[in-house]
């Protein structure tokens, strides 16, 4: 049903192409102010060595921790932008039906993920520090902190609205009217979500077992999304994700580098079992399991490997067998 709320507006397979193409052009404009940064950094004597200009790790480390942290959020913002445009001119269709099944935007159980997520989460990461404080620094100054508190707070939502918009909605939909299948644009949403993480510094320095931990991120928030029959759950974990780690902890080895409250010293490649696998073969079954006695989800097989059905031929279909019955 989620997916066949893109039927509510213009669904053409060459609208999400060009539909796609408009937020990267989005996130490419909002990226100008970093590139402008650099020029200027350059200008004023600073030392850039231009062999390194295509290392996500370098560009990250280029500026003043919240200052970087503003160029890199701020090209999401863009794509947010221009793709939530793209969905209201283009498609013709509405917000709301881009996000949820429901007659409106359901706000709790974005905040009850969003606050489920974000206590578990630091509360692993505390858990941690207590069992190995060799492992942590104390990272915590006042002044940058807050400045942190207000970049993260504004601009980290947008950044993760814009990822699950683009996938588990846009994206989602999208494959899923053409394809007239669930399953289909679930593995492939997951798959390039993952894929686009490939740049990430993680990825040098844990090696390619992290892509387990990434692409099983997108199935697991594409199976929420499906099953919910909304974006609300996933937009409020993501969030959430993003948010509460930026803030809470940092390591020189992580895409976001912040004025966090502590920095992880530890080996990364001594972690993979917790840091990757953990969470994805047993934290994350588990919060399926948990919001599917919450909110009652039925019907897995029909939800996410049945065929997607426009809303017009399904009421005829039910129309018809009514009539079938009545006639009996």
């Amino acid at each position: 049903m989620y997916i066949a709320q893109a039927f509510k507006g213009l669904h053409d397979w060459w609208r999400y192409v060009v539909g796609l193409a408009i937020a990267i052009i989005g996130v490419f404009i909002f990226s100008i102010p970093h590139g402008i940064g650099i020029l200027f950094k350059t200008m004023q004597g600073g030392t850039i060595d231009q062999s390194r200009m295509n290392d996500p790790a370098y560009l990250m480390g280029l500026f003043e921790s919240n200052v970087n942290l503003v160029f890199i959020l701020l090209p999401f913002a863009g794509g947010l932008l221009f793709l939530l445009g793209v969905v209201k001119w283009l498609h013709k269709q509405s917000i709301t039906s881009l996000t949820t099944s429901r007659p409106k935007i359901d706000w709790k159980r974005f905040w009850t993920i969003f606050f489920f997520w974000g206590i578990l989460s630091s509360s692993l990461v505390l858990i941690d520090y207590y069992m190995s404080p060799e492992d942590y620094v104390f990272n915590f100054n006042l002044q940058p902190f807050l400045i942190l508190c207000v970049i993260a707070i504004i601009l980290v939502p947008l950044q993760t609205s814009f990822e699950e918009y683009l996938f588990r909605g846009y994206l989602m939909q999208g494959i899923g009217v053409v394809t007239k299948s669930k399953w289909i644009p679930l593995v492939i949403t997951s798959a390039v979500f993952g894929l686009l993480h490939l740049s990430n510094p993680e990825v040098d320095k844990l090696g390619p077992i992290i892509m387990i931990y990434y692409i099983g991120t997108g199935l697991f928030l594409g199976i929420m999304t499906l099953m919910d029959e909304g974006l609300e759950l996933s937009l409020g974990f993501h969030a959430a994700n993003n948010l509460f780690t930026a803030l809470l902890v940092t390591a020189d080895w992580t895409a976001f580098q912040t004025h966090s409250i502590f920095k992880d010293l530890s080996d990364p490649k001594s972690a993979e079992f917790m840091d990757i696998l953990m969470p994805v073969f047993v934290l994350f079954p588990i919060i399926l399991f948990i919001l599917s006695k919450v909110y009652n989800w039925t019907d897995w097989k029909g939800k996410l490997f049945g065929k997607v059905v426009e809303p017009s031929t399904e009421n005829n279909r039910m129309s018809e067998e009514i009539n079938q019955i009545g006639t009996e």
